[in-house]
């Protein structure tokens, strides 16, 4: 994909997700969506903005590791703050979609398959976090040897 293309897709991405974010508050502060009883609306609205907030957060993060991409400074300790806040906020979103199962659950006692099948989805929600912390172990690693080539380069320029 070309740069543009992914800061289009990103762009996009984070400002559907704003617009969701202000649907919800402005549903919550007008209050003109009255509840009937059977779901917690409220609660859920309140999920959805702070989940909405979470994957703004990875957004931006990932907004930010590909720009350092691009410049070729990927490879160093700042990166770090950008993947673990990516790491954060995949967490947040797993937290968030248990509190939504948590939720639901109340109306689902005829059938718990589906709060099962939700607790599932949150693990695996987990899992991705799980995989972007090993992408994070593989970049320590590769921020180490670019430090040892470095320092390698630098001796070998005094002998030389």
């Amino acid at each position: 994909m070309g740069k543009l293309t992914v800061r289009a897709v990103l762009a996009v991405v984070l400002a559907g997700t704003v617009f969701v974010q202000a649907g919800m508050v402005w549903v919550l502060v007008t209050g003109s969506d009255p509840e009937d009883g059977s779901m917690p609306l409220t609660a859920l609205r309140v999920i959805t903005i702070l989940g909405m907030g979470s994957v703004q957060v990875a957004l931006v993060c990932v907004w930010r590791l590909v720009a350092m991409v691009r410049r070729g400074t990927v490879f160093s300790h700042a990166a770090f703050r950008y993947v673990n806040g990516v790491i954060g906020a995949i967490v947040a979103v797993a937290l968030m979609w248990f509190a939504v199962t948590a939720v639901n659950a109340p109306g689902q006692r005829d059938d718990p398959g589906v709060t099962v099948i939700m607790g599932g989805i949150g693990l695996a929600i987990l899992g991705v976090a799980l995989i972007v912390l090993v992408l994070r172990m593989l970049l320590a690693q590769a921020v180490a040897r670019d430090v040892e080539a470095t320092q390698m380069q630098a001796e070998l320029d005094e002998v030389i």
